[in-house]
């Protein structure tokens, strides 16, 4: 295979270092108050096409199928707002004996807190094929549970919501009726779309983060709480994986996709709102939001890389589980 063949097909994880190369010569550029301003072409206008984009390329019936999926929901909201934050605060009691600083161990335990980001989860599940209706519910239900129980104001968080995820969704899914046999004649490249979208918002987060003054720690300690949240972030995706793909679990290789996703990423939107309230006038903050500032960006990258990976293992499962279902053919004697 070619280099240019192989970049062709391999486009997005190329995409992926140059937008993170950019984004470390020139943090300026995509910083909050930068130029692109992405805290209104990313935060409002990048995520609104992204659910216009869903609601689109997702017929009604998936929809409203997705909604019915209480199974999924469950097994997502539990995973997400129990059973993280209980292994986390498990694990930091291990942690808690080393000599990493104590506010960074709040910080980690203040992650596990955090709800499904609204725009991440479902751009990734949207890339690799999973059941994209399921990540869409889960990510907005998860972010407007936990921000109507915390102390974020919640008209804030649901009006952002409503305008960024409602409205284009159902915007998409009205003009999807006028032009469905378009769409299904000329079958438009969505998944490209979102994954080009996601570069935007990688290359944004990494601006924000390169130029952050708050992530300015010692080597030790910044390498240390790197290598545990990438470890965090494997563990659960694994541990997601396993419990999804049960044979008894009673979910499709699609909704495994959304599973892993939404059950393991974290909301930076809601959550640094949420610690300068919850810890408003502690000198430490700025400790204390840095493990969730690293998490953001982690997220995105891994989830990034894994696309390819986690494709081309819903494709052979889903072809490997139709042949079972497919009837026996009797053999003539």
């Amino acid at each position: 295979m070619g280099l240019l063949e192989r970049l062709r097909k391999e486009w997005f994880i190329a995409g992926i270092a140059l937008v993170i190369a950019a984004a470390r010569l020139e943090p300026a550029v995509g910083v909050k108050g930068g130029p692109l301003k992405p805290e209104i072409t990313v935060t409002y206008i990048a995520v609104s096409a992204i659910f216009f984009n869903s609601g689109l390329s997702l017929k009604t019936e998936e929809l409203t199928s997705a909604l019915m999926h209480v199974k999924l929901h469950l097994f997502v909201q539990i995973f997400t707002l129990v059973f993280f934050p209980t292994a986390i605060w498990l694990f930091l009691q291990l942690l808690s004996i080393t000599p990493i600083n104590e506010w960074l161990l709040k910080g980690l335990q203040t992650v596990g807190c955090m709800p499904p980001p609204v725009s991440s989860a479902v751009i990734l599940t949207k890339a690799v094929g999973g059941n994209e209706a399921a990540a869409i519910f889960n990510s907005a239900f998860g972010s407007f549970l936990l921000g109507s129980s915390s102390s974020v104001p919640f008209t804030s968080i649901f009006s952002q919501l409503f305008m960024t995820v409602v409205v284009p969704l159902i915007i998409g899914q009205i003009v999807r009726r006028y032009i469905k046999d378009w769409l299904e004649r000329k079958k438009p490249p969505f998944g490209t779309i979102s994954s080009c979208v996601l570069l935007m918002i990688i290359y944004t987060t990494f601006c924000d983060t390169f130029a952050n003054p708050n992530i300015d720690l010692d080597k030790f300690s910044l390498i240390v709480i790197v290598f545990i949240i990438f470890s965090v972030q494997m563990s659960f995706m694994f541990l997601t994986f396993l419990f999804s793909t049960r044979d008894d679990s009673g979910f499709t290789p699609a909704d495994t996709v959304a599973i892993v996703f939404c059950s393991t990423h974290k909301s930076l939107t809601l959550g640094i709102p949420m610690l300068k309230i919850v810890f408003a006038g502690y000198e430490h903050l700025s400790l204390i939001s840095v493990p969730l500032l690293i998490y953001h960006p982690a997220q995105i990258l891994l989830g990034s890389l894994l696309v390819p990976t986690i494709k081309s293992w819903m494709v052979s499962r889903q072809k490997a589980l139709k042949l079972t279902r497919q009837p026996k053919v009797p053999v003539k004697v």
